[in-house]
Order: C-alpha cells, then sequence, then structure tokens
C-alpha cells in the first residue's frame, strides 16, 4: 500500500511564508510531502527540519516525502533528518519517517511479484508448450507451459491470456485458477505468487515470439509429463496431476466473477469454485 493510496486531499495549515513544506494529510493521521518545484538542498534541509518540529507538535505519525526523479539532489538532507527508503518507481523515490516514540506501523513495500503458468489443451489432448531464448531454461532442451509476470494494473485473467498471445500468437480464453503457489526471495528478494492458469484455446495456428521464445508447439500431454526436468520435480509432477483431473471432469478450479467492494468504485475479480458454490 503506498502513501498516495491512503490519502486524502486535506491542506495542511503550513505556507511559505512560515518557512514549512506543504503537505496534505493521509487517513492514519500522517503527513505526505510531494517535492515539486527545484530547491537548494541545504534550504530543503532547514525547512524540513523546521517542518518536522511542528509535526510532532501537532501528534503527526509517519511522514512521506514523494521525491521526482529530478529532486533527487533533496535525499541526502532527508536521510540526514532520519527518513529512509520506503519504494522507488522509475519516476520518483518515495522516503518515510516515523515520528511517534516506539516502533513504527506504517506499511510496508510491496512483497510480492505475481506470475502465471498457463495450461492450454486442444482437442487431441495435445498442450501448448515453448522453449525459452531467454532465461534459466535456454539451451536445456525442456518444454514448459507459456508463463510470464502480471502488469502493474492487470488482472490475472487478462495477464495469462496476453502471455499466451505474446508467445505463441494463439488466441485464448480464460477459463479458471487452477492452483497458486507462494514462494520466497525470488526476485530481488521478494517474495512470488504463482498462478496455474487454464486457458481454452480460439486459434491454432503458432507464431513464436521471437525476442523470448526458441520454440513452440502443440504436444501430447503425455509426452509433456514424461520430460526428465517435470518428472525430477514434485512441482511440475504435481501440476500435470492437476491439469489432467480437471480436463476429466475430476477437479474444480477457481472462476473469475466481477464484484464490487466497499474500497473502490472499479470492479474487480474474485475467484472462488463456481462448480460447489452453485450446488449449495
Amino acid at each position: 500500500m503506498s502513501a498516495s493510496e491512503t490519502s486524502t486531499p486535506m491542506n495542511v495549515n503550513e505556507n511559505e511564508e512560515q518557512g514549512l513544506l506543504d503537505a496534505i494529510n493521509d487517513r492514519y493521521g500522517g503527513l505526505i510531502v510531494e517535492v515539486t518545484q527545484p530547491m537548494d538542498s541545504a534550504l530543503f534541509a532547514s525547512v524540513l527540519s523546521a517542518s518536522m518540529a511542528q509535526w510532532r507538535q501537532q501528534g503527526k505519525r509517519g511522514v512521506w516525502i514523494k521525491l521526482p526523479i529530478q529532486h533527487v539532489n533533496l535525499v541526502e538532507a532527508a536521510v540526514q533528518e532520519g527518513f529512509w527508503y520506503h519504494h522507488a518507481e522509475p519516476n520518483y523515490l518515495m522516503l518515510v519517517h516515523w515520528l511517534p516514540q516506539g516502533a513504527h506501523t506504517l506499511p510496508a513495500n510491496a512483497s510480492h511479484r505475481v506470475g502465471i503458468g498457463a495450461f492450454v489443451m486442444n482437442k487431441n489432448r495435445e498442450v501448448l508448450v515453448v522453449q525459452e531464448n531467454i532465461g534459466r531454461l535456454r539451451g536445456t532442451g525442456v518444454w514448459k507451459f507459456p508463463t510470464g509476470v502480471v502488469n502493474e494494473g492487470e488482472d490475472l485473467c487478462a495477464a495469462a491470456v496476453r502471455e499466451v498471445k505474446e508467445e505463441t500468437a494463439i488466441d485464448t480464453k480464460f477459463v479458471q485458477v487452477l492452483a497458486f503457489r507462494q514462494s520466497h526471495k525470488v526476485f530481488f528478494e521478494k517474495s512470488d505468487i504463482f498462478f496455474l492458469c487454464l486457458l481454452e484455446p480460439l486459434s491454432f495456428q503458432i507464431q513464436k515470439q521471437e525476442s523470448e521464445i526458441e520454440a513452440a508447439k502443440w504436444m501430447p500431454i503425455e509426452e509433456y509429463a514424461a520430460q526428465p526436468f517435470v518428472q525430477k520435480y514434485e512441482l511440475l509432477k504435481c501440476s500435470v496431476d492437476i491439469c489432467l483431473a480437471k480436463k476429466d471432469g475430476d477437479y474444480s478450479g477457481f472462476s473469475p466473477v466481477l464484484t464490487s467492494s466497499a474500497f473502490s468504485n472499479e470492479k474487480s475479480y474474485m475467484y472462488f469454485n463456481i462448480h460447489d458454490l452453485n450446488k449449495q
């Protein structure tokens, strides 16, 4: 949860004549400062120190400073005042400070990356597989399901359809989440959640992605499962068992259903077992 997602535009009674930073209140008793104009680092240090003193008197809690990349000269002054890095994006850096005594209760930076694997099978019980042109499986001869990472602001079901299209040019329809697994310290020490997804093919002519995919084809599921690489790892063997159980009608996954909530005006997908729920 970023500071900007928890804020309300309430102007704090501070202005340039008082030599204080402009800020807005967030929803949790803290403040957000967004630097928009160039400032000398020495002047910023002085103004920040005066602002911090007033904020302490006001009983404020967490203070967030959003520094656009063009104002990177102000980072040292903020760090010397006790701020630490919270997160960074391509065009800004977010720093934070906890004013009260004791341990802070500020939300941590994003902790997970989300990935998908796409199980796509045709009527001949052939599964869509690829060989990587980049990554750890490059040059190994291993055939794998199309996989990828969910983009920021992208729905899981849309990401699965997109990745299959990008890697193989196959059009698909998202059906269900069959399973997911969580692992830790995977990508820059972040955790990883990987969703195994069932997609229905809508086209069948493959055209591989030249930049990332060495080869792509339809392969009999038994041939895919017999690969030594698949047989070696429990995760892959279990994935095959789940996929086959689903195709044989003995397994129910989680279908995406658009739902609304009290936290956003936009609807989002909730994934659940519609099959068993409808039997109630």
